[in-house]
């Protein structure tokens, strides 16, 4: 962190605010995620100009080049372009198991904890829960959930992995360690299926070509929506005849788009274009991690911050989080709270390093007006 970026909060001097607490709301920072980001004018001019067909009846020709391109990204056969990274999840958790079988699942998962139930709901299945180390699992995780075949067991079928680990801080799972877990799983007769919705921050903040991380798995999901600024889509990958029998589960959920080309052809600039500037929103999200644990009151685990989420807790001696949250709103600052003080900031494409030192200097100073 840069010395002159912040005063010390010593008491004796309110910190400039150079207008950020007046409520402008004109030049917001938006934190909250990196799912709000606006498409590119690049995607906004391959929209304009997309070839279209009807994606149901297979002649889109723009999403059969996004789904090869995505397929070639990742290492697998084929790829399915589906509206949303929860369906691509449940799609593959309906294409994998059959109903009453388990799924073995680190206890801070996304798609355990955020998607509405639908793995149980939906797909069916019946969620075995583990503490992983930092968001994910280890071997000893996956044999600590292996039973004897039994009558009275249900039948342990699939492993789900998050990479990178949202609610651990955005931290990443290795090609070292993906291989051993895949390893461990498929030696017991289990597939892996891998909720990689931001496996390309993974990939970049780890210096690996991405297939290093998805190469082992059975089935990857991954959003072209969050750090890569297309406005909707993820892509779920594999085998073919894994994806044959999901695309039929899309087409059950309700996932069926027509002329879906105008979407896709953002796709296709997301994955051209948007994945290599990833580093820079890491770069930001350091120098936010490290001007936040300079401030008393705030507490962050610099280690966890691998890639472009900040992680933080508020002291809530000195404010309650979602008067925080409420606070920083009101001085052009959205980001999110959680519970019990836990705050999340996530860095993206539109986000520059003169907005992350604007968003210190208005928490530092709401923090300075907060103190007893």
């Amino acid at each position: 962190m840069d010395s002159g970026a912040l005063a010390p909060l010593d008491g004796t001097e309110v910190p400039d605010s150079k207008g950020e607490d007046k409520g402008d709301m004109s030049e917001t920072i938006d934190l909250r995620s990196d799912t709000v980001t606006k498409p590119t004018p690049e995607m906004y001019r391959a929209m304009a100009e997309a070839e279209l067909g009807d994606d149901v009846l297979g002649d889109d020709p723009t999403v059969k080049r996004l789904e090869e391109l995505a397929a070639e990204k990742v290492g697998k056969e084929a790829a399915l372009f589906v509206p949303s990274g929860t369906m691509g999840n449940l799609v593959a958790l309906m294409t994998h198991l059959r109903p009453s079988e388990e799924v073995i699942v680190e206890e801070q998962a996304h798609l355990y904890l955020y998607e509405a139930n639908g793995l149980t709901a939906i797909a069916g299945a019946m969620p075995r829960p583990v503490r992983g180390v930092r968001g994910h699992l280890r071997p000893e995780h996956i044999l600590s959930k292996l039973r004897p075949d039994n009558v009275h067991f249900g039948r342990p079928r699939l492993v789900c992995l998050e990479n990178t680990a949202n609610l651990a801080g955005g931290t990443c799972l290795s090609p070292e360690d993906t291989q051993a877990v895949c390893a461990t799983a498929h030696a017991h007769g289990l597939a892996v299926h891998l909720d990689g919705a931001r496996i390309f921050n993974a990939a970049v903040a780890l210096g690996v070509d991405v297939r290093e991380l998805t190469g082992p798995v059975d089935s990857v999901m991954f959003c072209l929506s969050k750090g890569l600024c297309a406005p909707v889509g993820s892509l779920l990958a594999g085998p073919a005849d894994f994806l044959a029998e999901a695309r039929r589960n899309r087409k059950r959920v309700g996932g069926g788009m027509r002329q879906a080309g105008i979407l896709a052809a953002c796709g296709i600039v997301a994955l051209t274009r948007m994945v290599d500037r990833l580093a820079e929103d890491h770069e930001n999200a350091r120098l936010l991690a490290e001007g936040l644990a300079e401030l008393p009151g705030i507490r962050v685990d610099l280690d966890t911050v691998e890639t472009n989420m900040v992680w933080f807790h508020l002291d809530p001696a000195r404010m309650d989080g979602e008067a925080f949250q409420q606070a920083c709103a009101q001085r052009g600052l959205l980001l999110l709270h959680r519970q019990g003080g836990r705050c999340r900031a996530v860095t993206h494409h539109g986000v520059t390093r003169a907005d992350i030192e604007r968003a210190l200097r208005i928490i530092q100073r709401l923090l300075w007006e907060s103190s007893p």
